[in-house]
């Protein structure tokens, strides 16, 4: 045991003491924070520099009157002829446009809309939004309806969606928030699984490599290093994650100060306006939205705790794969045949989270999913923000540790021999043999 903990701080110590270690811990938050601001600058640099110009010509001649100018786009009543209006547009500013209405428009249907270059596709669906009104408005006119009532009718309608607890008692379901959680953290498992786990892998090719593992091998048992290891760079994960969450909260906190100073760019950014609903309607949906209410519903001390469970657990069953594979091969060039199958139940449920996991997160496909230990680290995740009773979480759990322990036994089988093996290309034939192996 003295010799692990040897190990394992020798892993831990000469990782964190590296500069890529911190540069990598600060360097990351700081990165999706940067690109976080610049989601925000750049939605209003490209709002700023996409403001259309609209000439028309009216062939119909009263639709151009019943056009409205906004914060996307500017139209103007053209005089003069096609011809010349054309020439103007080949030497016209940026984002100039010329829109023709022909006579038959009510009937037709179809418009030109001339530029210079490629029509802005924000400037078209800017102008088809607003003819489609028009026609619709034309044709209320024809059935004897009075447009200005139809305007005004409120079909917004709010939905309490609740959810009945263990004691019987009912408390609002924000499913929403849910989702996100639930994307959110089945993103920041697989990658942090693969990530340090490849870590172990390269860590023990790089021994290998070098020799060194002969000069280590002598004082210490092979699953004594292997464990060493798998602890240590774990722990490394650990320690690069709690530092990323505090900073991240640092900094979140700076930025969202700063810039949701302006609510008409923060909306923008988040593509509200790309799913805006006619009218108040969009106003008064989002302002009924209690994000407060939303987020105090969501059980972040169970959800805390479930993550660490599920990562350490996750990462103790992939790394033992890992450092398997990092010692049958001699370069991580040998190594690519034999990560893909590692790799592959960790991406089955992450692709399945996208639609499959977070639409029916209790029925038997994710239940199933959620307990099978190769797939329950992404699974069960991507469950737990919706609720899951608390059996099934100590069930996966169990099952997760209880995984380990036996790919950690067949992966030290394999690990044993393997270590010592240079110049031979390993195959699933020669693993199965290493593994038959007796002591």
């Amino acid at each position: 045991m003295n010799k692990i903990i040897l190990i394992i701080n020798r892993e831990y110590v000469s990782r964190v003491k590296k500069k890529s270690f911190l540069l990598v811990t600060f360097l990351v938050p700081m990165l999706f924070i940067g690109m976080y601001a610049a989601i925000f600058f750049l939605t209003k640099q490209s709002y700023e520099d996409t403001h259309a110009i609209v000439h028309i010509i009216d062939e119909e001649g009263s639709v151009s009157e019943q056009l409205k100018n906004n914060k996307n786009i500017t139209y103007s009543l053209s005089n003069t002829d096609l011809q010349e209006q054309i020439k103007n547009l080949k030497n016209g500013a940026k984002n100039t446009n010329l829109l023709i209405i022909p006579a038959d428009f009510y009937t037709a249907r179809k418009i030109e809309l001339l530029s210079s270059g490629k029509p802005n596709i924000g400037t078209q669906n800017e102008v088809r939004s607003q003819l489609r009104e028009i026609i619709r408005n034309e044709q209320y006119r024809k059935m004897g309806l009075n447009v200005d009532s139809i305007r005004h009718i409120d079909d917004n309608i709010q939905i309490a969606a609740k959810e009945i607890t263990e004691t019987g008692d009912a408390k609002d379901s924000h499913t929403e928030v849910a989702m996100g959680i639930a994307m959110g953290l089945c993103f920041l498992i697989y990658l942090s699984l693969v990530l340090f786990g490849t870590q172990v892998m390269r860590g023990v090719i790089e021994e290998k490599a070098n020799r060194i593992v002969e000069v280590v091998i002598s004082s210490v048992k092979p699953f004594q290093l292997m464990m060493g290891k798998i602890i240590g760079i774990g722990m490394v994960g650990i320690t690069q994650f709690i530092l990323w969450i505090f900073l991240s909260l640092i900094l979140i906190t700076i930025l969202s100060t700063a810039l949701f100073d302006n609510k008409e760019v923060a909306r923008e950014a988040m593509g509200r306006n790309m799913t805006e609903l006619p009218g108040e309607q969009a106003t008064t949906a989002n302002a009924d939205f209690d994000w407060v209410a939303a987020l105090d519903s969501v059980n972040f001390t169970e959800l805390t705790i479930c993550f660490f469970v599920f990562f350490l657990g996750g990462y103790l069953l992939y790394s033992a794969l890992f450092a398997a594979v990092g010692s049958a091969v001699d370069s991580e060039t040998e190594a690519g045949q034999f990560t893909m199958p590692i790799t592959m139940p960790l991406l089955i449920p992450y692709v399945l989270s996208f639609g499959v996991l977070v639409n029916d997160p209790h029925g038997s496909i994710a239940t199933w999913l959620s307990m099978i230990p190769f797939t329950s680290p992404v699974a069960m995740l991507v469950r737990i923000p919706f609720g899951v009773p608390t059996w099934q979480i100590v069930l996966s759990a169990a099952l997760l540790v209880g995984g380990f322990i036996v790919t950690t036994w067949f992966a030290a089988r394999i690990y044993r021999v393997g270590i010592l093996m240079y110049g031979k290309k390993a195959s699933l034939k020669e693993l199965l043999k290493w593994f038959s192996y007796k002591k």
